[in-house]
């Protein structure tokens, strides 16, 4: 049975099939072919097996539905969506995690912004004690170079000694020591500003979480 029939006609023809077929046998299907025109049957040809198809009832009613064979890029869609989703609701679990712990830490933005400056004391402490290594590095630095100038090949006497090992070594150790303290302070700096910006987020989530009740 493969007609290109309304679907009204089928009904009919279903219904009065119906006084000798149980219902499990008046299944049929409806499908759309490659060009668009819709197809009825109670069996799908070979050819049609891998599309979707539609179930029908004794009525011509879609009870159910059947999807085709996808394409590659059709599984690749699907996951891509797939993991947006995922990442919607871990992002979602995470904020309400977030606000629960906010809730049951806190009793008031006076407790936040206390414990805001107790730690935002401690970054910049840090900061400045690895300032005062860096400062004092560069003045050892400057001297070391001075020295150096008396030798070749830093300095202009073409007579000049060559330059004495253990000078030379602490040039390049001092030069080391200060661009790894350079690249601390760099990182403290970044975790205050980190640290700053979390405390104003967390404020203002306090502050609206509040509002809500």
């Amino acid at each position: 049975m493969h007609r290109n029939i309304p679907k009204i006609v089928f009904a009919i023809a279903i219904l009065i099939a119906s006084s000798s077929l149980s219902a499990e046998s008046l299944r049929a299907y409806r499908w759309v072919d490659s060009e668009g025109v819709t197809h009825y049957g109670d069996r799908v040809p070979p050819e049609y097996a891998g599309t979707k198809l539609s179930v029908l009832n004794e009525q011509g009613v879609q009870v159910n539905s059947i999807d085709g064979t996808k394409s590659p890029e059709q599984l690749a869609e699907e996951e891509r969506e797939r993991q947006i989703r995922a990442e919607q609701i871990r992002k979602r679990d995470e904020a309400l995690l977030r606000d629960r712990v906010l809730l049951s830490t806190y009793l008031s933005v006076d407790e936040i912004e206390a414990l805001r400056d107790r730690r935002m004391e401690l970054v910049e402490g840090q900061m400045r004690v690895i300032q005062i290594y860096l400062d004092n590095l560069r003045e050892k630095l400057i001297k070391l170079e001075r020295e150096s100038q008396r030798f070749s090949p830093y300095s202009s006497d073409p007579n000049a000694r060559p330059i004495d090992e253990k000078l030379a070594r602490e040039l390049s150790d001092t030069l080391d020591s200060i661009m790894l303290y350079e690249k601390n302070l760099a990182k403290t700096r970044r975790e205050h500003n980190t640290l700053q910006a979390k405390f104003a987020s967390d404020i203002t989530r306090f502050e609206d979480l509040h509002s809500l009740n």
